[in-house]
């Protein structure tokens, strides 16, 4: 399946906003695609206010990515749960998403600006 999988630069600035605040903002986010999946936009950890998350006990396995760790997003408004997700040491095939961050596009706004 990794041969299904790209990583590619993003050519615009990304943000994330959750909970009235903006929890990430890059030029330097990577976009994955995955087979027949909607692409998944890669925040640098370095870009993400990472005061605003919190590690969750969620772990799951995905067996072309790795272990997948999860973190709630604390707002202003509240907690989002199990917002973002990170795989700390990723797969060979995808080693390009370590230090990298996601976020769920149904529960927080990540943009393309």
């Amino acid at each position: 399946m990794t041969a299904l999988i790209r990583i590619s630069p993003t050519d615009n600035t990304w943000v994330v906003r959750a909970e009235g605040a903006v929890i990430a903002e890059s030029r330097a986010a990577l976009e994955l695609a995955e087979g027949t999946l909607p692409p998944v936009i890669y925040f640098p950890r370095g870009d993400v206010a990472m005061a605003f998350l919190e590690p969750s006990d969620r772990v799951t396995h995905c067996p072309h990515k790795g272990e997948t760790v999860y973190f709630h997003i604390a707002g202003p408004a509240g907690q989002v749960s199990n917002a973002a997700w990170s795989y700390e040491t990723p797969l060979p095939g995808v080693a390009a998403i370590a230090g990298h961050l996601a976020f769920d596009p149904e529960l927080v706004a990540v943009e393309r600006l």
